[in-house]
């Protein structure tokens, strides 16, 4: 039985953990729908109707489907959204492990802009990548790695050590954030307790391990909330509720010609400028090496301007107890539709004939949408699509559905936004 669309949601929100979690979530799925996996080292072998997957460097996918009628010699339309897997978390430095005054602890850096105080007293874990030595320097033994034990807290600091706590406090990201790990004794010497778990839970020696990239993450599961359970309160809203609508919607999908392409970016939460980011030539170069294939070697450069990108991103929703941090007129609710993103200085990067062919997608499948703009003395942030926009500069829409707590370590959505988002995109997949 095909599942429903918060079903599809639920189930990527518990496995996409980190970054490398949520594309391998990802290409399960895709294999599952029969998409074939291609080696981004060596040329494509592409035919029509064919649908096809590629990642890069385990955190970023890109995934596309070929239309039947590409071979014809008519310039493919080329349809593209995009999202992130990345969201603001803790990451764990190398020579993590830290014995001080009885506990076992490991030191974190901060990834992104996330808010800080609702990381604390929760159950965390890590997720990631583990680099072990290989047989060749060239070649390293990288390992996909993920613990399902509530592993790490960071606890408060107790009121009555406090007194001004509830009137507000800046946390040090050096010194109050570090988490437990485990009770150590003050007769120990041992100290690798974490260099000790991992090399376990591999079952390697701990020598072999050499660096690792891992993501500490939130252990507690997406819930409804609400009277009606109108609302999803989980971590990592921002923004796999994207990733999600944008492989269903291309899945569901129906057009017979043309590029569907899907591209999940990592890095959009520091500034996308990376080699797995949207401040990468990989979109433009994607695109050419797809099109070349296709047999469209000396039109390729031309053919790139037959596209059209979403760039697919949370908004702010209209917070009820501070109201007046929303636009004067534009004040999107949780529960009525996505949001299109707006913003003159092109920190979104929307025009209004792009709008319009949103707009209009949606009158005609009847998907609700709403409009999101900054206050104009409270700039908000950015997202991926003014930067890779600025590298395939095509007609270019910023939307996604509306938050609360966004940037927290658990956000909260309204559930019927997430089928508006998943139909528009499979309405813009197939008309």
């Amino acid at each position: 039985m095909k599942r429903t669309e918060l079903e599809n949601l639920f189930d990527f929100l518990k496995k996409g953990v980190s970054p490398v979690q949520a594309v391998k979530a990802c290409e399960e799925r895709l294999c599952k729908e029969g998409f074939l996996s291609l080696d981004y080292a060596k040329d494509f072998a592409l035919e029509k109707n064919g649908k096809y997957y590629v990642k890069h460097h385990d955190t970023t996918l890109f995934a596309f489907t070929l239309g039947e009628s590409w071979q014809e010699g008519k310039a493919p339309e080329i349809r593209i959204a995009a999202a992130h897997t990345d969201f603001p978390c803790l990451r764990i430095k190398p020579a993590a492990d830290i014995g001080s005054n009885g506990y076992a602890q490991i030191n974190i850096e901060v990834y992104g802009g996330a808010i800080l105080n609702t990381w604390l007293d929760r159950p965390l874990s890590v997720a990631g990548r583990i680099a072990l030595k290989g047989d060749n320097p060239f070649e390293p033994d990288v390992r996909v790695f993920v613990s399902e034990k509530n592993l790490l807290t960071i606890p408060n600091l107790a009121i009555h050590m406090n007194r001004e706590v509830n009137k507000g406090i800046e946390l040090n990201k050096q010194v109050d954030m570090l988490p437990i790990l485990a009770l150590r004794s003050e007769e120990e010497k041992e100290t690798d307790y974490f260099l000790n778990f991992l090399a376990e839970e591999l079952s390697v020696e701990k020598e072999r391990i050499l660096d690792f990239e891992l993501t500490v993450y939130c252990r507690e599961e997406p819930q409804y909330v609400g009277l009606y359970d109108e609302f999803i309160s989980s971590p990592r809203l921002d923004n796999l509720t994207s990733c999600a609508a944008l492989l269903s919607g291309m899945i569901d999908a129906k057009r017979q010609s043309g590029i569907n392409m899907v591209v999940l970016f990592d890095h959009e939460e520091i500034g996308s400028r990376t080699k797995q980011g949207a401040g990468s030539i990989l979109l433009h170069d994607m695109l050419l090496r797809i099109l070349r294939a296709m047999g469209r070697e000396t039109s390729a450069q031309a053919d790139l301007y037959q596209s059209m990108l979403l760039s697919v991103d949370v908004a702010h929703g209209t917070h009820p107890n501070q109201a007046g941090k929303m636009d004067i007129t534009n004040k999107p609710v949780l529960g009525r539709g996505f949001c299109i993103k707006e913003a003159s200085a092109q920190s979104y990067a929307t025009d209004c004939e792009a709008i319009a062919i949103v707009q209009q997608i949606c009158d005609k499948k009847n998907i609700p949408y709403q409009k999101f703009v900054n206050r104009s003395d409270l700039p908000g942030g950015g997202t991926l699509g003014s930067i890779a926009s600025s590298f395939l500069p095509v007609r270019t829409v910023d939307l996604g559905i509306p938050l609360l707590a966004m940037h927290s370590a658990r956000e909260l959505m309204g559930a019927v936004d997430q089928q508006s988002l998943k139909d528009l995109i499979e309405a813009y997949f197939s008309l």
